[in-house]
This record gives structure tokens, sequence and C-alpha cells, in this order.
């Protein structure tokens, strides 16, 4: 099975595609990239979930290749038990190793269980792993900004301090959203300088540019900039 995949990656390869996407995450080895298109690899995870030999792939870690850990979290992200689900997840996220193959990793049926997530998502973030913290980060990013909001949340996530770049990029996006979606709430973490210099900073200029924040609160954000 896991050769029957890599032929058909490799028959998917679009080398141009390839480069664009080595230089988008700095320090990856660019020759373990096959270079398939996302639209590709979501058509043959739909393909693959319902296939009975998919296990063989989905434990046949690591994965030699980048678009296979691609593939592996656009798989995981279809199936519908959420069990099941969370038990791949759970096997796969120690072997996530940039950015990219985190922020593809989205299980559907994580929407339907969100109680549950609640508890992993806070063990992920207490995890020395950078990609695992950022999974759990943008989990509560994407489930627990709207109805299911709780100013304990952002408190969790501004708590958070790391060296890692990608980590606190993604806590500037989760107070980013956070602002945008929940303004009066989250405001006060930004006002009392919560996060470090550099992620306050940052968490500023991505709800500056963002098209949900109205202009009067952008130009007040802009003030809380730290020099």
């Amino acid at each position: 099975m896991v050769q029957t995949i890599q032929e058909k990656l490799f028959s998917l390869q679009d080398e141009k595609y390839r480069d664009f996407q080595a230089k988008l995450i700095p320090g990856y080895d660019a020759s373990t990239m096959i270079g398939v298109r996302t639209p590709e690899l979501k058509k043959l995870a739909k393909e693959m979930v319902k296939n009975e030999g998919v296990q063989e792939f989905l434990s046949d870690l690591p994965h030699k290749y980048f678009d296979e850990n691609q593939l592996h979290a656009f798989i995981i992200s279809e199936i519908k038990d959420y069990e099941k689900c969370m038990a791949e997840v759970e096997k796969f996220l120690p072997y996530v190793d940039n950015w990219a193959t985190c922020d593809q990793l989205s299980p559907k049926v994580f929407k339907k269980h969100t109680e549950e997530l609640l508890v992993k998502i806070k063990e992920w973030m207490a995890k020395d792993k950078t990609y695992t913290v950022r999974f759990g980060i943008g989990m509560l990013m994407q489930y627990f900004l709207n109805d299911k909001f709780k100013p304990e949340y952002p408190e969790a996530v501004a708590k958070i301090r790391s060296e890692e770049y990608y980590i606190n990029m993604m806590i500037a996006w989760y107070f980013a959203t956070a602002l945008a979606k929940q303004y009066e709430a989250v405001l006060p973490f930004i006002e009392k300088r919560s996060l470090d210099k550099w992620t306050h900073n940052k968490a500023i200029q991505k709800a500056v540019e963002s098209c949900r924040i109205s202009d009067d609160r952008k130009a007040y954000l802009r003030t809380l900039k730290e020099r």
C-alpha cells in the first residue's frame, strides 16, 4: 500500500509547485518534497479513507515524503468516527514537523465533539513539541471563539511562553482572530501586555490587517504596539 501511494503521488507531481512550496517552509529538505497540489491530495484522501488498506499507510510512520504527511493529515481529517479519528491524531502529531502539515490537519468530526476535544487541546498546549502545541492552539482558535468562547481560553494561550517561532506565530494568529470575534473580552490581554513583545506586536499587526475589525478599533490597536 505504501509503495502504491508513493507511486500515485509521483504520478501527480508538479515540479514547479514543489519548488514554490519548498520556499514556504524554510529549512525543510526539498528533496523529500514531491510537489502534489492540495486539491489532488484532498481528492486522494477522500478515496483512501474508504479503503480497508489505508491503515497500513497510516501506521507507516515516519513517512519519507512531505506529501505523504500532507496526505496523512487529509485522510485523518476525513475520518468520521471521533474515537478512531482522535487515536490517529494522537499517533500522528509526534511526527508532524512543519507548519503546513500541522495547519492542514483539521478533522471535521471534531465539530461535534467539542467537550471531549477541549480536554485534548489542554493536553496538547502543555506539551513540549512545537507542532503539537501549535495544533492545540489552532483547534482552540477554530472551535472556541464563537458561542463556546470563555475568557479562560485566551488566558491559557497568553500563558504559553516559547522560543519557537511557529508557536509564537500561532499565538499571534489566535489573538488577532480573537480580537475579530471577541473584541471586548480579548482586548484587555493586549492592553495589559499579556504576551511577550514580539508576539504582542505580531498579534496587533495581524489584527490591523484583518477586514473583520473596524477602522476605529484598528486605530486604537496601533496605539498599543510596543516600541
